[in-house]
């Protein structure tokens, strides 16, 4: 239970460390100039993308820690 619980702040930890680095290499990869349309569209979301999953990974780890402890 307490090791889940752990994992899931990691994960956070982790993941918000990472998140200005994907933020710098979407904006270097956007203002290179050779993704246009909707391929720019979609590398820009990418950051989106990349918060969202740390998010639900991390509220993931922590339910299941607290699921098999019994308190959900």
């Amino acid at each position: 239970m307490l090791g889940s619980i752990i994992g899931g702040f990691i994960v956070i930890l982790v993941g918000t460390a990472l998140l200005p680095t994907v933020a710098q290499q979407v904006g270097l990869a956007q203002a290179d100039g050779n993704v246009t349309g909707a391929a720019d569209t979609l590398v820009g979301l990418t950051t989106l993308f990349y918060a969202l999953a740390i998010a639900t990974s991390a509220i993931g780890i922590a339910a299941q820690g607290l699921r098999a402890s019994g308190l959900v």
